[in-house]
């Protein structure tokens, strides 16, 4: 739980503790003892008080983040340190804490939504000792070989840094490339005109991380991720426990969305609704538009994420099924059953299943600089990584009408060739032809 300035609906404070609903295990309601494995603590349920007591401070585990060598197992609800299968004692591993390294906090932020990068889609455990630069140029050990904290900021355990999905915000400092390239933003930052033009719209991981749920080249694992999950398909896992089915897929290209860094992020027991644009009920959109205006806003990469789950017909409501029944029986029905008593509904609520979708911010799986995204990727009628004309970018009307308000209509050139002639060589502003301005380039908006 915590504050969410930058989510649009619900209180306040936010969290996944009590309300926050998403296309993966859907809500912690009525299995925290499962989904508190997932979840920093020692197995107790958190007080959702912003009032730190001893109690609460005592059911922090220090040394997951803090030691390498630790490994736990849990017991009757409560991790206990597993011994049995360390390389160091108790006594040595309180003795050599250290700052958390990139394997502390993947061992957690990559197997999020069942296993290895199935949920993130850009961070898997691969990112914890590879050396294929081309995997992630900042994180593998012949690149960059950064620290997670590189970025993502920290103060008091207070760390900077979250996604479009997330709706608590822990420590609101920006977590941005400019930190470290600090001229790239600026018009001359790259050396080209037209890579300068793009700066204030695009935002960086956009050109620089054109497909992601790579494979690491020195990895046996496949760092796949899931872009889709069936609860009516239950399967028996290694573990043991019985979950839905994802669908697991590699090298995937972003959708491409503009963000202004606000999100739609549904909760528990808000109504429904359909997005018209996909035809699914959405668990999260990022905010943001063509014309946004809001400082920052500008076209980010996603991964699109869908999933099969129960809704209540009537209370038109999605449902928390109770997944301490489902991972143990498969049993879709009586999940249904018990996390509808668990919403305080009736058990003999209809249901029926319906398609969620959401929408996660790609930042990790950055490329070295020679792989970022060429000019003719996008733009032209050769482009096969984005759809621009339906990210708003379409002439206001058709190739005749638009033309000939200025001129007779003539041949159309080239992409370069044709916004060159009209932006770089007579200055004139998107509006001439299209239904967005950029007022910021200080271009004309007569004739």
């Amino acid at each position: 739980m915590g504050d969410t300035p930058y989510t649009i609906n619900g209180p306040d404070r936010q969290g996944k503790l009590e309300m926050a609903v998403n296309s993966y295990c859907i809500n912690t309601l009525g299995n925290w003892n499962g989904c508190g494995a997932c979840h920093i603590g020692l197995g107790a349920r958190p007080d959702p008080t912003t009032t730190p007591s001893l109690t609460q401070l005592q059911n922090i585990d220090c040394l997951l983040c803090h030691q390498q060598g630790y490994k736990r197992v849990k017991s009757n609800g409560v991790f206990a340190p597993d011994t049995t299968n360390m390389k160091i004692s108790m006594d040595q591993a309180v003795q050599t804490v250290h700052k958390p390294q990139r394997v502390n906090c993947l061992q957690c932020h990559a197997k999020g939504g069942g296993g290895d990068n199935y949920k993130r889609g850009d961070l898997a455990l691969a990112h914890g000792a590879t050396a294929d630069k081309n995997y992630d140029v900042h994180m593998a050990t012949t690149g960059r070989n950064m620290s997670c904290q590189t970025c993502h900021k920290t103060d008091q355990h207070r760390i900077a840094g979250r996604g479009s999905d997330l709706r608590q915000t822990d420590w609101d400092v920006p977590v941005a490339c400019a930190n470290c390239h600090t001229d790239k933003l600026t018009a001359g930052g790259h050396d080209n005109a037209s890579i300068g033009r793009h700066v204030g719209r695009v935002a960086c991981q956009t050109c620089h991380i054109s497909t992601y749920a790579r494979n690491a080249a020195d990895t046996a694992a496949t760092e796949a991720t899931e872009i889709h999950r069936d609860w009516t398909k239950p399967h028996l896992t290694a573990s043991g426990a019985l979950h839905p089915t994802p669908t697991m897929a590699n090298d995937l290209k972003p959708v491409y969305r503009f963000w202004n860094g606000t999100s739609y992020n549904h909760n528990l027991g808000e109504a429904a609704w359909i997005d018209p644009a996909t035809g699914r009920y959405p668990t999260s959109r990022p905010q943001g538009s063509i014309n946004d205006t809001k400082t920052g806003s500008k076209l980010f990469p996603f991964k699109y994420k869908t999933a099969y789950q129960p809704l209540a017909a009537n209370a038109n409501k999605l449902i928390a099924l109770d997944t301490s029944v489902y991972f143990k029986t498969g049993d879709l029905v009586s999940a249904i059953k018990a996390g509808l008593v668990n919403m305080k509904l009736p058990a003999t609520e209809p249901y029926a299943m319906v398609t969620t979708d959401t929408y996660q911010l790609i930042t990790h799986e950055v490329r070295p600089e020679s792989q970022a995204l060429s000019c003719n990727q996008c733009h032209g009628s050769t482009a096969t990584q984005m759809k621009l004309k339906d990210l708003g970018y379409a002439l206001k009307g058709t190739t005749g009408t638009t033309c000939t308000q200025c001129h007779g209509l003539k041949s159309v050139p080239a992409f370069n060739e044709l916004h060159n002639k009209h932006v770089t060589d007579k200055k004139y502003d998107c509006s001439f032809c299209h239904n967005f301005s950029r007022p910021e380039r200080g271009l004309r908006t007569r004739r």
